[in-house]
């Protein structure tokens, strides 16, 4: 008989954390001893829970709990997180712990440990001399480095809710295309209003969509205007932008009449020509060739991008990095950054979920996408806090250009 006792703390009732804390436990085959529950009384109170978990099969067992971690369930028995040193590069003890996005910290020492860096899918490693952790991704890990094993010392703290939710956590439940649409995105208006006008950084993810729907206008405005602060993307969002600025088209059709051009299937390339002439992106802005759009803004406003490469790329432009693990790392500065508060997902499913992979849950985010099944696989991936707005961004651009507008003019 494998046997543990559990403590869950915080906004447990409301957040329901509590029932799917013993939904779990019974649907993995365990049982429960419920030892002790304290209920908050007022809004602002916080609840906590004693409960014992038992099963008769060790996978089981090990299953239902490493789930209650991700709870937020910590282990009674007060002891010091357990850690094994990396055999070789690459490379951690079967038995590691693996992170969510959640701010966490571990036990060492009788000390808890922050980790600042968090995101999913990681390592825990613990600098012992100076008493720090770190989330480390497995390509990152060194022999010696001291890893986290098991869930002893593991405190996970999921974004919780009070009965008190704002307008922008009540957006967030299942995806689907049968929402008001309007009031959604006058919310996200807020929200990003809210950050700019106290400082914070927005962060905008993109496809190339964008530029084919004939929305990078209002998108190069809302980075003149600092609500985008960062911008990341692949090749294809860059080069179309640069395309449409160039010669009018994205992906040889007009965008004012929706037309094809004769011979535009070669804009495209003739637009990564023209940069890799003048040397770079900003090369071409400093020196007058490209004089519009999403990329010249970004130069302009000194809002940071990365473009991030793939195997199907044209040219690529020279601003793109071609090493995935490279970008990876440049997505991962930029998006951990303290500053950065919301990220908006627009129309790319690969770079989205690889941001999503990246970002801490504190971070607000909101994944646009025509396709139903697209916004919600970001949360199948385990990033839970997404905003789900299922619409074509030609509506969704539009609508929070007018919103941003009406919240300014008030």
């Amino acid at each position: 008989m494998f046997k543990e006792k559990i403590i869950l703390e915080g906004h447990i009732i409301d957040s329901l954390t509590l029932s799917k804390t013993l939904s779990t436990i019974m649907e993995c085959g365990g049982d429960l001893n419920i030892e002790e529950v304290n209920a908050g009384k007022l809004k602002t109170d916080t609840s906590s829970a004693i409960i014992e978990v038992i099963s008769d099969d060790e996978e089981s067992f090990n299953r239902i709990m490493d789930r209650l971690t991700d709870f937020g369930a910590e282990v009674l028995n007060n002891k010091d997180a357990d850690l094994v040193e990396s055999l070789k590069d690459k490379t951690v003890p079967d038995n590691f712990y693996s992170t969510t996005n959640y701010a966490t910290k571990v036990k060492y020492e009788g000390e808890w440990l922050t980790i600042d860096n968090i995101e999913m899918d990681c390592l825990i490693v613990v600098d012992t001399e100076n008493k720090t952790a770190k989330c480390k991704a497995l390509n990152t890990i060194k022999k010696g480095d001291k890893v986290v094993v098991g869930r002893n010392g593991v405190k996970v703290e999921p974004v919780e809710r009070s009965r008190e939710k704002g307008s922008f956590e009540f957006m967030n439940s299942e995806a689907s295309s049968e929402k008001p649409i309007q009031s959604i995105i006058h919310n996200v208006a807020e929200e990003m209003k809210k950050i700019k006008d106290h400082g914070g950084k927005i962060v905008v993810v993109g496809g190339p969509a964008v530029i084919h729907t004939g929305c990078s206008t209002i998108l190069a405005k809302l980075i003149r205007d600092g609500y985008v602060d960062k911008i990341f993307a692949g090749n294809a969002l860059a080069t179309h932008d640069i395309e449409q600025a160039l010669y009018g088209t994205s992906l040889g059709v007009d965008i004012n009449t929706g037309k094809l051009v004769a011979h535009g299937h070669k804009n495209h390339m003739a637009a990564i020509n023209q940069i890799n002439k003048a040397g770079s992106i900003r090369d071409a802005v400093e020196q007058g060739v490209l004089k519009s759009g999403v990329m010249y803004e970004c130069i302009k406003n000194d809002a940071t991008y990365v473009l991030a490469g793939s195997i199907r790329d044209d040219g690529p432009l020279p601003d793109v990095i071609t090493d995935s693990q490279v970008a990876q790392q440049r997505m991962r500065e930029e998006v951990q950054d303290k500053d950065v508060e919301m990220v908006i997902m627009v129309a790319t499913l690969l770079h989205s979920v690889a941001t999503g992979n990246l970002m801490p849950a504190r971070i607000k985010s909101v994944c646009v996408d025509i396709n139903n099944a697209s916004v919600t696989k970001l949360s199948d991936r385990g990033s839970a806090q997404v905003i789900s707005i299922v619409t074509d961004i030609g509506t969704f651009f539009p609508t929070l250009e007018s919103e941003l507008r009406k919240l300014e003019e008030e």
